[in-house]
């Protein structure tokens, strides 16, 4: 029988193959970086984008992608650039007038294709004129520069960690689709040990619940070598920043929740019982100047527990009073018996219920740890948030 270390070992290989990269196609690609700039000269048929490469001399082509989905790929309508990778520049033809569109840069290799972040656009109406590009941007980046709590001195990666040193907290929005009614607004936390973020735990989720009409938000919090605490002021600012922008993304600023797998579970739980509220950066780092923001609670109206629990790596906090102190929300723990923490998780949940937390508990039969958007336990996520935001 294997023991608990060596699941984890095997988690964390099956992993971090896809950690490092932004690709459809290839996810061994953890080289290449591309972005994509800004849209410009938007009329109602046409727009121009580009994009900005880094480490691109294997490339074999490289240029925009769009479409009306949240993630254009070249598989539909794309045009390459014969200009210079580092910086180039693309017309979008005959797109539909009052339409919004997502644009994405991408460069292709021999061994697959690597995506920037999408940006959204909407052409001008029949009557001429030009469009915009859309403020509510996908990607947020969520400490204004060189004000970022911290404790941790990161300077040179040695080759373990996921992230540079120059790495931005950030989170990417999946929002719901337009036929959709928007319910309110998810925080996705991928977990990985504190040491990555599982992009199978991240995108793949967001689009679920942004189906089911949650704005999705996959929270890119900083990891190793970097503390849980940090980690958790950049769910705390993820969280106030969806709240002071709720009008925009057409939610209720009180129907936010978050939702975590495994370490990404842990994060979600100490935000909650350590940073919630008005509890800012200068809680870990004095050095920190609260800003406007810091004003905005980080409260969340419930919590999913995806094969996760209240506590620290790999051990759970099951003091009572310790949970009924720190006033948690409604939680949610789906998990499975093979799960080496499927004892844990039990004991988790039986003691914020004695703390009196409202727990609503989905036990899986032969089910592992790691299963991530796998199963049902979405739909019943739905429909416990549902309830939450009903009351």
């Amino acid at each position: 029988m294997r023991t608990i270390f060596q699941i984890f070992c095997l988690l964390l290989a099956a992993t971090t193959a896809t950690a490092c990269n932004n690709t459809e196609e290839n996810e061994w690609l953890p080289e290449v970086t591309i972005e994509t700039i800004v849209t410009t000269d938007i009329t109602a048929t046409s727009a121009i984008s580009g994009g900005r490469g880094g480490n691109m001399e294997d490339i074999t082509e490289f240029g925009i992608c769009w479409g009306t989905s949240a993630e254009p790929t070249v598989s539909g309508s794309h045009a390459a650039s014969d200009g210079s990778p580092e910086s180039f520049a693309c017309y979008i033809m005959g797109l539909t007038p009052g339409t919004t569109y997502y644009v994405r840069a991408y460069a292709t290799l021999a061994s697959g294709t690597v995506y920037g972040t999408a940006r959204r656009f909407t052409t001008a109406d029949e009557d001429g004129g030009e469009g915009s590009e859309d403020e509510m941007q996908l990607q947020i980046y969520l400490w204004p520069k060189g004000n970022m709590p911290a404790v941790t001195s990161y300077t040179i990666n040695n080759g373990n960690y996921q992230d540079d040193p120059d790495f931005c907290p950030n989170m990417v929005w999946y929002p719901v689709p337009d036929n959709v009614e928007v319910k309110g607004a998810v925080m996705v936390c991928p977990g990985g040990a504190f040491m990555f973020r599982s992009p199978n735990e991240g995108a793949p989720v967001a689009r679920r619940l942004a189906e089911l009409g949650w704005q999705s938000f996959v929270v890119n919090y900083r990891v190793r070598p970097y503390t849980m605490e940090e980690g958790s002021l950049d769910l705390a600012r993820a969280i106030r920043y969806v709240r002071s922008h709720a009008a925009d993304y057409g939610i209720d600023s009180n129907h936010i929740a978050s939702v975590g797998f495994s370490a990404g579970g842990i994060l979600c739980g100490d935000e909650a019982l350590h940073f919630d509220g008005q509890v800012n950066g200068t809680a870990l780092d004095d050095g920190y100047i609260p800003d406007e923001l810091d004003q905005v609670s980080a409260d969340v109206c419930a919590i999913g527990m995806i094969y996760s629990f209240y506590g620290r790596l790999s051990v759970s906090n099951n003091n009572v009073d310790d949970l009924r102190a720190g006033n948690i929300p409604p939680t949610f723990y789906t998990y499975g018996t093979e799960d080496p923490f499927y004892r844990q998780f039990i004991a988790n949940a039986n003691a914020a219920r004695e703390a009196g937390v409202q727990v609503e508990e989905h036990v899986l039969d032969g089910w592992p740890h790691g299963f991530g958007v796998q199963g049902e336990w979405t739909t019943w996520f739905d429909n416990f948030l549902i309830q939450i935001i009903s009351h």
